[in-house]
């Protein structure tokens, strides 16, 4: 009988299933054995360091796929509870590949993993994960508890390899310790700032590095806790920020509290999501402008370029108010894998994405949504005004937000309002990076939309910009109008 499908599993960034339905301890082995043989063995390491969320379900696929990795002759470090970014930080720091066990903000019966290679770098479709898949496949087809053992030179009999050692380190302070060292909060004036963790890793990364759990010295904030308790089951919300109805318990704690900013965390906590004030969310394009600036006025003020990432349905405040500041901007597509080969091979100093993933080259060109926070609590905290007023600043314009719409035909439904628009606007600017994107910023009305379709269902994304709020919504109802158009049979 033939094993679970791996492609139903593995997709194009991470590895994702339900427990133990898709995502079972056999399959775990067969991962981290693959993982040994096409990442670990051919950069040269000997080493793998993992880590894993607050799911029930984490410390026996780490177990699992920790002995996957030790029958191919490679040491395992686990770092037991930590952030996604907790764990890029531990492949940085260490110098070796990494694994973060994780299922995000998905429902407790889902869990996943997230690989890299040495240094944070990542591991996408195209950059091994495709391999990783087949390798292990193969060994499930066939039955095989672990690895292969590596063939002899002169392609005859196997040559035995040794068993891999486990060790436990914590690197929680190490971590805490290297955030403080790239963002100085102690001379900030006093800020209250409520946070959600949403029953995720926040709830054990924040009072390391905002408080003082991991023995640092203490900060001029005062930290309101929501939902810090680690539980997988997420008893109180969904651990996803990006969904409007999850904030709501954050933005009436702020108002609530008479708090300065309100921040809230996914389930793995490498996105943050910012609320102001008033209780108000400012969009990750605008937390992007405003960490952006202060990384590249450092840049500037080293003699140095600075660029910067943005994917292509990131506002163009970004690009217009870092390309004023003097920064060299770049647009790519949406996804982090694409992101940090951008930030790598750019050498970039800061990328933003919609979706509140921040990315730092001093960070080793990984996202981290604590860094990301402590950016936006140093600029606040550096000047007397409300967050509000700095946030508005950079919002110039109206957005509609990502909007899903579940089509049948995804390439017809797009081909639909691409004819509609490049016959209604002959100046109209179409590209096709990621799906399709028309601009008709040059002209009047101003405005820009993107159309991409979704990697794993017939959906169509739809991301709309426009000088105003009257323009965006007639825009936005109208290609949506299209979108969602019946199509003849």
């Amino acid at each position: 009988m033939r094993s679970i499908d791996l492609s139903t599993v593995i997709k194009a960034y991470d590895v994702r299933g339900t427990v133990p339905e898709q995502l079972s301890a056999d399959v775990a082995r067969a991962i981290g054995a693959a993982f040994a043989e096409v990442v670990v063995r051919r950069d040269g390491a000997d080493q793998v360091v993992v880590g894993h969320d607050m799911r029930d379900s984490g410390p026996e696929l780490v177990a699992a796929f920790a002995s996957g990795l030790t029958a191919a002759g490679v040491d395992v470090v686990r770092a037991g509870l930590c952030s996604t970014d907790g764990l890029y930080f531990a492949s940085g720091h260490l110098g070796v590949p990494g694994a973060m066990f994780t299922a995000s903000h998905n429902p407790a019966r889902y869990n996943g993993i997230k690989l890299c290679r040495s240094g944070a770098r990542p591991v996408g479709q195209d950059s091994g994960l495709a391999e990783i898949r087949a390798v292990a496949q193969r060994l499930l087809d066939a039955g095989e508890p672990a690895a292969p053992q590596a063939g002899a030179p002169d392609g005859g009999a196997a040559a035995p390899v040794r068993t891999g050692s486990v060790t436990d380190r914590d690197l929680l302070r190490d971590y805490a310790q290297f955030l403080r060292d790239l963002v100085d909060l102690s001379g900030i004036r006093p800020l209250k700032v409520v946070v959600d963790a949403g029953n995720g890793m926040g709830g054990h990364t924040v009072p390391a590095v905002l408080g003082t759990a991991a023995g640092l010295p203490e900060l001029p904030l005062e930290i309101v806790p929501l939902y810090f308790e680690l539980d997988g089951t997420f008893p109180n919300h969904e651990a996803n920020p990006l969904e409007p109805a999850n904030l709501r318990d954050l933005q009436a704690a702020v108002v609530a509290h008479g708090a300065d900013i309100g921040l809230a965390f996914d389930g793995d906590a490498d996105r943050c999501f910012v609320v102001d004030e008033s209780g108000a969310a400012v969009s990750p394009s605008a937390v992007t402008v405003l960490v952006g600036m202060r990384e590249v006025a450092t840049e500037l003020e080293a003699g140095r370029e600075p660029t910067v990432i943005y994917n292509l349905v990131t506002s163009r405040a970004v690009p217009e108010y870092l390309g004023a500041l003097g920064a060299r901007t770049l647009r790519t597509r949406v996804g982090h894998s694409f992101i940090k080969a951008e930030m790598a091979e750019h050498d970039a100093v800061f990328g933003g994405e919609h979706s509140a993933h921040y990315y730092f080259r001093d960070f080793f060109h990984a996202d981290s949504g604590m860094l990301a926070a402590m950016h936006v609590l140093a600029a606040l905290g550096s000047q007397p005004h409300p967050l509000s007023s700095v946030a508005e600043m950079y919002s110039p314009y109206a957005s509609s937000g990502e909007i899903n719409s579940r089509v049948g035909d995804v390439a017809r439904a797009t081909e639909r309002v691409r004819a509609a628009y490049t016959t209604a606007y002959e100046d109209a600017e179409l590209d096709e990076l990621d799906g399709l994107t028309v601009s008709h910023w040059h002209g009047q009305p101003q405005w820009w939309f993107s159309l991409r379709a979704s990697n794993t269902e017939p959906l169509l994304r739809l991301n709309v910009e426009a000088a105003d709020e009257d323009i965006m919504e007639k825009l936005r109802d109208d290609v949506l109008s299209l979108v969602r158009q019946e199509e003849e049979a």
